[in-house]
């Protein structure tokens, strides 16, 4: 630009100018940008998961506390030892954080610390690193560690205690889904208890209450999609009317609401398109019930998101949009 053509400019143009050249990206999409960075968009959903985790330690005391810390402890350092081993620089983007504390928050309680450190290594080493970092991960980190722990420690994996606070003696029980529970249907007393969080459980999956919160937060950003967590929970409570259960009771216990707001909706391992969307919502909770209903397990969240994560690839290729104006070439006989 000349002096003559810079003096001619308005000097109160020049700011809009700058902010919107600064506002369109010239990469693959997204290609507007909203003021979020990638670590923004992290650290949203750490300050959202502060509050079920929050009510896991308010319930369950120091020890939940402890798991959490090792946890997001242990990933942060195999994510850096993960980076230095393959010559790339480590920055503190937040999913770390946001792994180590999903996988504490579905949990017990009670489990061994080595164990937790065992499953925070596999969720980076293995889940998140080894296909290629952020955003190269088929299956959910956090649920893919679960699933491991699962089949390494069965046996501490659904050991449940009773909500005991700070400095109480933990004292076994079974889940409210287990089928050794004792559950009447429409009992108040029960509802509010999975809706507050005072039942046994997972570290973070009990208080439904600072879960749905976390979740309306999350929407209110636009961190994430509604439909995926509607969809979920109204298949869910569909289906469990079809088969004659309660479905509040289904809706409230286990890890169906943590699933469905802060998991399900995981941008890497969730389709692309809304209507890719609805179809892995309606898939979840149709999975979610098969498991819950017919199998040989209580719980079904943690397997049917990471079925629909193997088949999010297959989706995304069948629901994508068609640019507009393309046609497809049709080979000629000669």
């Amino acid at each position: 630009m000349t002096q003559e053509a810079s003096q001619e400019t308005p000097p109160e143009t020049v700011p809009e100018e700058a902010a919107a050249a600064r506002q369109f990206l010239i990469s693959p999409g997204p290609h507007l940008w909203k003021g979020l960075s990638v670590s923004g968009i992290m650290y949203l959903v750490v300050y959202a998961l502060l509050l079920p985790a929050g009510a896991g330690v308010y319930f369950f005391g120091q020890r939940a506390l402890s798991v959490m810390g090792v946890s997001i402890g242990v990933a942060i350092l195999t994510e850096y030892l993960c980076k230095k081993l393959r010559g790339q620089p480590f920055v503190m983007d937040g999913s770390t954080i946001v792994t180590g504390l999903l996988l504490a928050l579905v949990l017990p309680p009670t489990i061994a610390l080595w164990m937790v450190a065992l499953g925070s290594i596999f969720a980076i080493a293995v889940v998140k690193e080894a296909f290629g970092g952020l955003g190269h991960n088929i299956f959910n980190p956090a649920l893919a560690a679960r699933a491991f722990m699962s089949v390494s420690f069965p046996m501490e994996m659904t050991t449940w205690v009773k909500p005991m606070g700070f400095g109480a003696d933990a004292v076994t029980c079974a889940s409210p889904l287990s089928g050794t529970s004792i559950w009447q249907p429409y009992d108040p007393s029960t509802y509010r208890a999975l809706f507050l969080g005072n039942t046994a459980g997972s570290i973070g999956e009990t208080s439904a209450l600072l879960i749905i919160i976390g979740g309306a937060i999350l929407l209110a950003r636009g961190i994430i999609n509604w439909r995926i967590p509607a969809i979920y929970i109204g298949v869910v409570a569909l289906l469990a009317l079809g088969f004659g259960e309660d479905p509040l009771f289904h809706i409230l216990a286990g890890g169906l609401m943590l699933g469905a707001f802060f998991m399900a909706t995981d941008y890497v391992t969730s389709p692309l398109t809304n209507r890719g969307k609805i179809i892995f919502a309606v898939g979840l909770g149709l999975l979610t019930m098969i498991i819950r209903r017919f199998a040989g397990m209580p719980e079904g969240v943690c397997y049917s998101i990471l079925f629909m994560n193997a088949i999010t690839p297959l989706i995304d290729r069948y629901t994508k949009l068609k640019p507009y104006g393309l046609q497809k070439k049709v080979a000629h006989a000669s």
